[in-house]
């Protein structure tokens, strides 16, 4: 975790940076289709390692009853504020304030469209920490690659919303055709299988490359939120990825193990915004303040190059400000 540092130069002048955490973070936890505790977890541990000292949780609560795994998981992490609201009217309430929920510094956590809409409309009202939307999985493969994983991977996505994108990419027909197969196969045994069924038809694709340098470039441009490398030496292909939010390496890595239990966090963007977003992480929490404490020879030494800057820009209380202690 980032922390407050100061450096003293030899001139005596001190230079730093002050880290401090939001006073108050306001977590979205999706629930309209399912429960997520994972996310609640997910989004609470950072925030609570960087030290906010008020977490806001919004989440939807069909029936007008929230999930018990996910009052649990409150529990867990001894969270005792949590608001029966859900979607945009969640975000809008933890960015204005209302009054019973209150207004936030920083809004997290991943939602459909509508939430990650919302989110949106109220940066700069708040800061948030990215554009998490309907979720996404990209798979790269090549012939090496087992249909059967592909395809139930692909719909392990799927299942969360109609409008979650699940696209592989690889270089070989044959694998391309066996994953077709394979997820129509799958696609019966789900207990989403309507969402999932929409997904696929709807947002799904399966794309045949010449190349696995076309097939990266492309994912590339696309910037998924999960990533799958499934080839005969994924670690190979690691440098050349440049943009996505979590990348799973090898056939022994679905994207499930990262949404639950691996480490990482996965509140990740989406929609392409993994070309300049990062995952969630207490980063999201902090704020850093820079610390400047000029010394009298570090004024000597640099005041003049500043008077001269502010004259040049035609700011003469600037210039003077400096010029004063000069004289001094």
């Amino acid at each position: 975790m980032p922390k407050s540092w100061m450096d003293t130069e030899a001139n005596g002048t001190i230079l730093g940076q002050k880290v401090t955490a939001v006073d108050r973070a306001g977590l979205y936890i999706p629930g309209g289709k399912a429960a997520y505790p994972s996310s609640l977890l997910m989004n609470v541990i950072p925030a609570q390692v960087a030290g906010v000292e008020e977490i806001v949780i919004c989440t939807p609560a069909p029936d007008n009853e929230l999930n018990e795994l996910l009052l649990a998981a409150c529990h867990l992490c001894k969270v005792s504020k949590v608001y029966r609201v859900g979607g945009a009217s969640a975000i809008a309430a933890m960015a204005y304030g209302t009054e019973t929920i209150p207004k936030v510094d920083v809004i997290t956590g991943p939602g459909n469209i509508f939430v990650a809409t919302a989110k949106k409309l109220v940066y700069g009202e708040v800061n948030i920490d990215m554009i998490a939307g309907p979720s996404e999985i990209g798979i790269l493969a090549d012939e090496t690659a087992r249909a059967d994983y592909i395809a139930m991977d692909l719909l392990s996505q799927a299942e969360h919303d109609e409008m979650a994108s699940s696209i592989l990419i690889t270089t070989d027909k044959k694998l391309a055709e066996k994953v077709s197969e394979q997820v129509e196969v799958f696609l019966s045994s789900l207990s989403r299988e309507e969402i999932a069924r929409k997904s696929i038809e709807e947002r799904g694709a399966i794309i045949v490359t010449s190349t696995m340098e076309e097939a990266i470039d492309l994912m590339n441009e696309i910037a998924p939120e999960h990533l799958e490398i499934l080839t005969k030496d994924p670690m190979a292909l690691l440098d050349s990825i440049k943009h996505a939010g979590a990348i799973f390496l090898g056939e022994d890595t679905p994207e499930p193990i990262g949404d639950y239990i691996a480490g990482p966090n996965h509140t990740l963007p989406t929609g392409g915004t993994a070309k300049f977003y990062s995952p969630l992480s207490v980063d999201n929490f902090l704020k850093k303040s820079s610390i400047i404490s000029m010394s009298k020879q570090g004024m000597q030494d640099i005041g003049e190059a500043c008077a001269l800057l502010a004259n040049t820009e035609g700011l003469t209380a600037h210039e003077e400000s400096v010029r004063i202690r000069l004289r001094d």
